[in-house]
């Protein structure tokens, strides 16, 4: 790829985005001229374009080496981000490193450096012992949500990156919770803070469902009916409660996917790829999916199980009502139940009006070949316009990956689709298309 400057304009244009909200412009502007940033923000105000677009228009297009160094708490986040600075086309190379990736990939890939590289703690410190790429020209170093990498652990291992990266001399820090203390390891001399936490006025009601089991199965089945088709995640603490919810829902017919960290990370992608693009409208989710993942706005969230911190019940909430939508946490309560003091006491909800549920519509299609192979959302397309005679409405969301494509069709023409377009042409690659 070409390494020729794009502008912020251009940048722009190319992710769609007509105007940066108030947050972006203050944290554009701080970054390009301050050493120490610390930048505070609610989940999906848009932090990562926020230091990416300054960090992106310092990087020394003749460097062949790491010039920035982005350290995120989970594999979500460091895919999350490396398909943004894909998204904005900046010419630069960029890669993620991450636990549940093939270590012998990362090595491929590192050989020739990136400009940008975003990774989990634990994969990058383990890089660094292999000598796999040079801290010498990292000038700037980012930890994003970098309040959940000391809360899961990373801390030595973030101790040792930091040591091994003596020429650092811009370090931003990202986060969505108030009052977290940073470690003087970071060596964050005198930060300028930019706080957009406060007096944000959010659009969140809260409603609060009383359960009379203690298994909440029936009033989390009566909370699905009175929403409807929305979008939506159900919250719990433990895989196990995941999947005797799941097996409830599949008894009743209600399509969802499911998300938790035992979840082999190809199967946590997919499930995440399925909830974007429609083909299930609810996810069932422990507090992984509370902060650090790329799914669209939702309409509400259901807290099954209540969470044990102050900070898991704001990072849930924060996944609906986001920047101007409004948005709907419901507190499903056993009635022997002990709401902790950081749950408010709010007015018992009626649902008793039901909302019409829709059958599936969308199915989820896999296509064996990706960016590598030189395919472009276009020739997608293409393949099914022309060749499977798909009309505009009938191809949604299509989400290409470096060796792979997953594209949203009408469940009622899945089969079809499959049966005349397997084995076709796109490029100079034969692709196996599948349902998912």
């Amino acid at each position: 790829m070409s390494k020729s400057k794009r502008s912020q304009t251009d940048i722009l244009q190319k992710l769609n985005i007509q105007q940066l909200n108030p947050m972006q412009e203050e944290a554009t502007a701080v970054i390009k001229k301050t050493d120490n940033v610390v930048l505070l923000s609610p989940t999906g105000t848009g932090k990562t374009l926020a230091f990416l677009l300054p960090t992106i228009a310092l990087l020394d297009e003749d460097c062949e080496d790491v010039q920035v160094l982005i350290l995120v708490p989970s594999r979500e986040l460091a895919i999350q981000i490396e398909q943004v600075v894909r998204d904005m086309g900046s010419g630069y190379k960029v890669n993620a490193v991450y636990g549940g990736r093939s270590s012998s990939k990362d090595k491929i890939e590192l050989k020739h450096a990136p400009a940008i590289l975003i990774g989990t703690p634990g994969r990058v410190a383990d890089h660094l012992r292999q000598e796999r790429f040079s801290t010498k020209r990292i000038k700037t170093l980012i930890l994003d949500e970098f309040d959940k990498s000391l809360e899961v652990g990373f801390e030595t291992e973030m101790k040792q990156i930091i040591k091994e990266l003596p020429h650092v001399s811009k370090r931003i820090l990202t986060s969505a919770t108030q009052g977290v203390s940073i470690p003087n390891f970071v060596k964050l001399d005198s930060p300028k803070t930019i706080n957009y936490l406060d007096g944000s006025v959010s659009k969140l009601t809260f409603k609060t469902v009383i359960s009379p089991t203690k298994d909440k199965l029936d009033s989390l089945l009566a909370i699905l009916n009175h929403t409807g088709s929305q979008p939506g995640i159900i919250f719990c603490n433990f895989k196990d409660s995941i999947q005797e919810v799941s097996a409830f829902l599949k008894r009743k017919n209600i399509n969802h996917g499911t998300f938790h960290g035992d979840m082999e990370q190809k199967d946590r992608e997919r499930s995440l790829i399925k909830f974007r693009n429609g083909t299930h409208q609810i996810l069932l989710a422990t507090d992984l999916a509370a902060r650090g993942i790329d799914i669209p706005e939702l309409k509400f969230i259901i807290h099954y199980q209540l969470p044990y911190s102050a900070e898991e019940f704001t990072h849930r909430n924060g996944r609906t009502a986001r920047v101007n939508a409004k948005g709907t946490a419901f507190i499903l309560k056993w009635e022997e139940e002990t709401l902790r003091d950081f749950i408010p006491e709010t007015e018992i909800a009626d649902i008793s009006n039901q909302a019409a549920r829709k059958p599936q519509h969308w199915q989820t299609l896999f296509i064996s070949g990706g960016r590598k192979d030189k395919i472009s959302k276009g020739d997608i397309a293409g393949l099914f316009f022309k060749q499977g005679n798909l009309t505009k409405d009938q191809l949604g969301v299509i989400e290409l990956k470096q060796d792979c494509t997953f594209v949203a069709v009408p469940v009622t023409i899945a089969d079809r689709v499959v049966t005349e377009l397997n084995n076709s042409r796109l490029k100079k690659k034969k692709v196996r298309i599948t349902k998912i």
